[in-house]
């Protein structure tokens, strides 16, 4: 019998570098990793993925370099080891894992549940090991987080995955692939219609690869948020900082052409109730309360991002979960009338848009499936893809403090990411070739041969 052969071919112009490659075989084949060559006569480990196999049909994981189309021939059993992912000593103390891609080196946490920037799950460090670059230095930020509808005001848990922990299963970890399935249960808060749900997030990294993939699922909800029915949409979250007065992208640009309203009255909205609130007396103030006025009398501007939001967080227990109710119903319906006046227009911009420049370093953009934001000057750019496009997105690139953001939610805190797609998110020097990577990130190579 000749050996099972697939064929790898390409739609999208341009050269894939070290791209995943699935493929399945009909015949029960032992041990976790194999040798396969390709047709210009190259070495390729191919990782047997265990939880995608069942009798009769083997599964595998290949990465491959190629132009156009490649065959991958499997040839027999590999020798351990052999190159690929490497686990190295994590940073934090909730590190679940430290891997050094071989294009990323990045930390998985799983959380602290503290209340804190440094008690977030998700990707706590993060860079290309070309680079040598943290985007996410200080451990106080994070990529991957999942955030509306339930931290939001109207359920008041208005501070990120601050307040829960996950759990981490390894579905597959060898050479080629690592994958890994968080679990969680999102903490009660006000609303009845959001107790009690659960939610898993699936992250995959291959050796070499300049991008990763991740998919969120979340038991069935509906609720009503901004004035809007929202059933089963979330908001999720990638942070970067790059220090006070440093951004590490100052541009943002949706494929085809941004369509955005700019500014945060929400924002603005919010920091008026923090100062109303604090300033007003209270006689009998708890000390987690006395606390957050110590931390609140500074310059909001510059603050931590989660500042804005925590004073009025359920969990954090500062104010009665009343008091909660009616500030922050306040807060919206000032939001929301501001945020549609006449003279709020909507700008459509065929050019990246410099988004520190616009009031509030903020911009509400529209839906979009693929978006980017890179630096002009160094020409590092993160590049999204998603399977569905998120109807909306909040962007910031605040250069009092550094941080940015890339969010997928509209304005007051609105989900617009359907639970269940497939994100794509590559970084590199992609500054003048991102829409090409996105194109890329859209449509993966056709597989066929084996079990097709």
């Amino acid at each position: 019998m000749a050996p099972p052969t697939v064929v790898v071919s390409d739609v999208v112009p341009g050269r894939r570098v070290c791209e995943p490659v699935i493929f399945t075989v009909e015949e029960d084949l032992g041990g976790d990793l194999w040798l396969a060559r390709t047709d210009a006569g190259d070495e390729v480990t191919c990782q047997r993925l265990a939880s995608r196999s069942a009798p009769g049909r083997t599964t595998f994981a290949a990465v491959v370099t190629f132009d156009k189309r490649v065959e991958l021939t499997l040839v027999g059993p590999a020798a351990q080891p052999r190159d690929g992912i490497r686990e190295g000593r994590a940073r934090e103390a909730d590190a679940f894992v430290r891997l050094d891609t071989g294009y990323f080196d990045l930390e998985m946490c799983t959380g602290t549940a503290g209340g804190t920037g440094s008690s977030k799950w998700g990707l706590r460090h993060f860079g290309s090991v070309a680079e040598g670059v943290d985007l996410l230095p200080s451990g106080d930020n994070a990529i991957g987080g999942f955030y509306g509808p339930f931290f939001t005001p109207e359920n008041g848990l208005v501070n990120p995955p601050e307040h829960t922990t996950v759990d981490v299963e390894v579905v597959e970890r060898g050479p080629v692939m690592h994958h890994y399935r968080m679990r969680g249960t999102v903490p009660d808060g006000l609303l009845d219609e959001l107790r009690g749900k659960r939610f898993a997030i699936d992250w995959i990294f291959t050796y070499g690869t300049p991008y990763f993939t991740r998919v969120y699922h979340v038991d069935d909800f509906q609720t009503v948020i901004n004035g809007r029915s929202i059933t089963n949409k979330i908001t999720v979250g990638d942070e970067f900082e790059g220090g006070k007065g440093e951004l590490l992208f100052d541009r943002f640009a949706a494929y085809g052409g941004t369509r955005y309203r700019a500014g945060d009255p929400y924002a603005e909205e919010l920091v008026k109730m923090v100062a109303e609130t604090t300033a007003a007396p209270r006689p009998a103030a708890s000390p987690k309360f006395e606390e957050f006025r110590r931390l609140l009398t500074g310059d909001m501007r510059s603050a931590h991002w989660d500042l804005y939001w925590r004073l009025f967080c359920a969990w954090e227990g500062a104010l009665e979960d009343d008091e909660i109710r009616e500030r922050l119903a306040r807060v919206r319906a000032a939001a929301h009338v501001r945020a549609d006046l006449p003279e709020r227009a909507w700008t459509l911009a065929d050019e990246p848009v410099e988004v520190s420049a616009a009031p509030d370093e903020t911009i509400f953009p529209g839906p979009a499936s693929k978006t980017a934001e890179f630096h002009t000057g160094t020409g590092r750019t993160m590049v999204w893809w998603t399977s569905a496009p998120s109807g909306a997105f909040q962007i910031v690139q605040r250069r009092q403090s550094g941080w940015v953001n890339w969010g997928t939610n509209g304005e007051n805190e609105c989900p617009e990411l359907p639970v269940g797609v497939e994100i794509k998110t590559a970084y590199g020097m992609f500054r003048d070739t991102w829409t090409d990577v996105a194109d890329q990130l859209a449509t993966p190579p056709l597989v066929t041969g084996g079990a097709g």
